[in-house]
């Protein structure tokens, strides 16, 4: 699929990353293009990048508005129009626009000392009933986080593993920090992702070609 009017990225054939909005994006998809939607939409609770800082402690990352509100109807009516299925993480900040769903996967950070919470929600249409992922995850172990609230690479490889079937294509529609690239490179999958903010647009991107860049001196 090539969309028009996007700075895009192509990465080894399969991860395809677009800079703009994504509704612009959707409206040029046509019905049921992708096997599988994958997306972190805000959740509307206006999270502050840098609550739970103490006091002299330097700040992480710059204050943005990006979760000021949750996407509207027409973002759900475009998603579910051109994917065949969807895991939509914050599931139960959008139950106006979502149908009630017996498959939910929980990410559990394992008690974490955290300023957000101790565990987040996807809403799943398909699958195997509620299942629940435990990882505890440091910003030394990703090289500091990109985005104030990225998820773990290793979260999308288990939603792949279990979620995904070979040959799929996935769909993105808030990539922040690009760790749903690094685990759908790495599984082989097909990927088109898009991201609005431009600083972490080149953040993942630079990120992702890091990635490469390790995998291919060994």
């Amino acid at each position: 699929m090539e969309y028009i009017g996007f700075k895009k990225e192509c990465h080894s054939g399969k991860i395809h990353i677009y800079n703009g909005d994504c509704m612009d994006l959707l409206k040029q998809t046509p019905d049921k293009y992708y096997d599988l939607a994958i997306v972190d939409p805000p959740y509307g609770i206006n999270v502050n990048m840098n609550m739970g800082l103490r006091k002299g402690q330097k700040k992480k990352h710059e204050n943005k508005l990006w979760d000021k509100s949750i996407p509207d109807k027409e973002y759900f009516n475009e998603l579910f129009r051109v994917s065949k299925n969807q895991i939509i993480w914050g599931g139960n900040y959008f139950t106006n626009y979502l149908q009630p769903s017996k498959h939910w996967i929980i990410w559990d950070k394992c008690n974490q000392n955290l300023s957000f919470a101790e565990a987040e929600l996807a809403w799943v249409n398909i699958g195997k009933n509620v299942r629940i992922f435990k990882h505890r995850s440091t910003d030394v172990e990703y090289g500091g986080k990109i985005h104030p609230t990225e998820k773990p690479i290793s979260l999308y490889k288990y939603i792949l593993l279990n979620y995904a079937k070979e040959g799929d294509t996935i769909l993105d529609t808030h990539f922040g920090s690009l760790s749903i690239g690094i685990a759908c490179h790495d599984m082989g999958f097909e990927l088109t992702a898009i991201e609005l903010d431009e600083d972490y647009y080149e953040a993942g991107k630079k990120r992702l070609i890091n990635h490469q860049k390790q995998l291919n001196l060994f």
